[in-house]
């Protein structure tokens, strides 16, 4: 799985001029998944491939919906796109989320939150996450917890977690990320034909890796062993 734009926004109008090349890429390369996450769903249909039709097999779709306000905005207009998988990121989480309306529609695969880490950060408190997890555990949705934040409130006390790995490993060691439905991708070799199971990329991980909060999501490493070097 190549994440691509996370720093940035795939949909901004000023990747307007080289998105097609991306596109491209991604419709050559069925053997790949690719994630695409955005602020900006309202800009997604204009900016389809023409020959998009219900969706690629090999992309990933996600909206950012940090806080109620942003969920409720960005979430219906996530279930009316044609992509055949698609998620949800509540990170930075800043506020309480209920998202179990759009749940209960079955287009909603995973849904990742995580603390606030930058500069000034906003408070994530633990209480938000659960309720986020009750309801992806209802709906049988793959939920996973991958950081504190920085500030981060647990049973009325509040926490500064400053190192992004020890805010990792607590989201971690919380035991709350939660595996649901397998998400099944198509994906085809450069003659179009179906990849077999036991051919498809397996991840390794190292020791660091057991403790890491975004294990479940992440795609480890391709153990060339240069690290013990």
């Amino acid at each position: 799985m190549i994440r691509v734009c996370m720093t940035s926004d795939f949909f901004l109008e000023e990747a307007d001029k080289w998105r097609n090349e991306v596109w491209n890429i991604i419709y050559q390369r069925k053997d790949v998944i690719f994630f695409l996450l955005t602020k900006r769903p309202q800009r997604v249909r204009e900016c389809l491939p023409g020959d998009w039709g219900d969706g690629w097999e090999n992309v990933f779709f996600n909206v950012t919906c940090e806080n109620q306000k942003r969920a409720d905005e960005r979430i219906p207009l996530l279930l009316e796109l044609p992509f055949k998988h698609k998620g949800i990121m509540c990170a930075p989480f800043i506020g309480p989320v209920s998202i179990e309306k759009y749940l209960s529609e079955g287009q909603i695969e995973q849904v990742i939150c995580g603390g606030e880490n930058y500069d000034g950060a906003r408070p994530c408190n633990y209480d938000w996450v659960k309720m986020l997890r009750r309801e992806c555990e209802v709906h049988n949705v793959t939920f996973c917890f991958i950081e504190t934040g920085t500030v981060f409130i647990k049973d009325g006390k509040t926490y500064h977690i400053p190192s992004k790995r020890i805010q990792s490993e607590m989201a971690y060691k919380s035991g709350i990320s939660c595996q649901g439905k397998p998400i099944s991708f198509k994906l085809t070799d450069s003659f179009g034909e179906p990849i077999p199971q036991n051919e498809l990329y397996t991840p390794c991980y190292r020791k660091n890796c057991e403790s890491c909060g975004s294990k479940p999501i992440c795609n480890g490493c391709s153990d060339c062993g240069k690290c013990k070097d």
